[in-house]
C-alpha cells in the first residue's frame, strides 16, 4: 500500500471576515504529482501557503509525512517542515551564482558533501556549465531549473510549485512541462502544483483538484474530471462543452433533439423527467453524409484542428473538431453531424450521473452518483 505524504483535513482559513478556504481536504501519495486547478481567487495559492507554513489554519489540520505541521494548536515553522517551495517568480538570489543559490538550503552540510550534492543536482538539471553564472544571465527555463534544484537540495518530503510556468513563453512552457515532470519522476519527489491552466494540470498531474470558492469540488484523474465531472462547475471549467436538455422516456432512453443518446435500466427511475446532458466536442463528429444538419455560427482555427461552433434548430449551440486540412465550411452554411458518444454525463440540478455506453448505445457499464 502506498504511503500518504500529505494529508489536508477540513482546513479553514480566513482573511478578516472573508473565508478563503472552507473545509478543504485532500491526500497525496508518495511519488505522486498533484495539482490544484482553478480560477484566480478560488483559494488554491492560499492552500499552498498554508501547507508551506506561510499562513495559519483556523480549523482543520495538515500532516506531512505522518507529522502534524498545522492545526489550531500546532504550528511548525516553514523551515522545519521539510517542504520545498518553487515560487512563481522563482525568487532566486540575484547576487549569488547558480551554485550558491542551490547551496543556500544545505549550508549546514560539510563542504565536500555540499559541493558533491550541488554537482549532482546541476548535472540532473543540465546546468553543469552554468554553475558560475548569475540568475540575470539565465533564460527563464534555466532559472526555473535552478529554483527546482535549490528546492530539491535539502531532500524535502514534499515539493510545492506555485504557477511554475506562468513566466515562460508558450513554446518554452511546453518544453518545460515535459522536462519538469521527468525531473520530478527521476527524483521520486511528491509534488503539489498550483495552476489556473487546464493544459498544465492535464500534462503534469497524476491527480487534480478543481477548486472554486475556497473548496475542492472534485479530486481525481484528468480523464475522470473531463469525462466524469460530478458537477456542472467542473464540467464548465474543464474545457468546451454543450449542455442540452433531454427527456427520459418510460423505457429508460435518454432523448435529445440530436436523437437517442443512451438506453438503460439504471435511469428508468427518472422517467418523465427533463434533465441536462453534457456533450463534449469529441462526442460530435462532422460527417457531410449525415442526415442531421447544423448551422455554422463560428469557426476557430487551432493549428492542427478547427473548432466549429454549431447552432441547432432549438437555438442551442454545440461544438465539434475537424482536421485543419478538411474543407472549411463558412459561417452560415450547413454541415452534417452525428453522435459518437462513449458516455453521457447527465446533470440533475447541479450534480451529475455518468452513463457509460458504447457506439451502439448498449446498456451502460457503470453509473456514478455525483456528490
Amino acid at each position: 500500500m502506498s504511503r500518504i505524504v500529505l494529508t489536508v483535513d477540513q482546513v479553514v482559513h480566513r482573511y478578516g471576515e472573508q473565508s478563503t478556504l472552507q473545509g478543504v481536504s485532500l491526500s497525496l501519495e508518495e511519488g505522486k504529482i498533484g495539482c490544484l486547478l482553478g480560477p484566480s481567487g478560488c483559494g488554491k495559492t492560499t492552500l499552498l501557503r498554508c501547507i508551506a507554513g506561510f499562513e495559519l489554519v483556523e480549523e482543520g489540520s495538515i500532516v506531512v509525512n505522518q507529522r502534524l505541521v498545522s492545526s489550531v494548536t500546532t504550528y511548525v515553522p516553514p523551515e522545519r517542515r521539510r517542504i520545498g517551495v518553487v515560487f512563481q517568480d522563482y525568487a532566486l538570489f540575484p547576487h549569488m551564482t547558480v551554485a550558491q543559490n542551490i547551496e543556500f538550503g544545505i549550508r549546514h552540510l560539510a563542504e565536500q558533501e555540499r559541493r558533491e550534492k550541488v554537482r549532482k543536482l546541476l548535472h540532473s538539471v543540465a546546468l553543469d556549465a552554468f554553475r558560475l553564472r548569475y540568475p540575470g544571465e539565465l533564460s527563464g527555463g534555466q532559472q526555473q531549473r535552478v529554483a527546482l534544484a535549490r528546492a530539491l537540495a535539502p531532500e524535502p518530503d514534499l515539493l510545492l510549485l506555485d504557477e511554475p510556468f506562468s513566466n515562460l513563453d508558450p513554446a518554452l512552457r511546453d518544453r518545460m512541462k515535459h522536462e519538469l515532470k521527468v525531473l520530478l519522476q527521476h527524483f521520486g519527489v511528491t509534488a503539489l502544483i498550483v495552476t489556473h491552466n487546464q493544459d498544465e494540470a492535464f500534462d503534469m498531474a497524476d491527480e487534480i483538484g478543481v477548486m472554486a470558492h475556497g473548496r475542492i469540488i472534485q479530486w481525481g484523474s484528468a480523464y475522470d474530471l473531463y469525462h466524469r465531472p460530478t458537477s456542472r462547475t467542473v464540467a464548465e471549467f474543464l474545457g468546451m462543452g454543450a449542455f442540452l436538455p433531454a427527456d427520459i422516456t418510460d423505457d429508460g432512453c435518454l432523448v435529445s433533439e440530436l436523437g437517442e443518446l443512451v438506453c438503460t435500466e439504471d435511469i428508468k427511475h427518472l422517467r418523465g423527467q427533463t434533465v441536462t446532458v453534457l456533450l463534449r466536442p469529441d462526442d460530435i463528429v462532422h460527417d457531410d453524409g449525415a442526415s442531421f444538419r447544423a448551422i455554422v455560427r463560428r469557426v476557430a482555427f487551432r493549428g492542427m484542428y478547427r473548432v466549429y461552433h454549431l447552432g441547432l434548430p432549438s437555438g442551442a449551440e454545440i461544438h465539434c473538431f475537424t482536421s485543419s486540412h478538411h474543407e472549411v465550411h463558412e459561417v452560415g452554411s450547413e454541415i452534417g453531424i452525428r453522435l459518437d458518444l462513449k458516455h453521457a454525463v447527465i446533470l440533475l440540478n447541479e450534480f451529475s450521473l455518468v452513463e457509460e455506453t458504447d457506439q451502439q448505445h448498449l446498456p451502460p457499464t457503470t453509473l456514478q452518483n455525483g456528490s
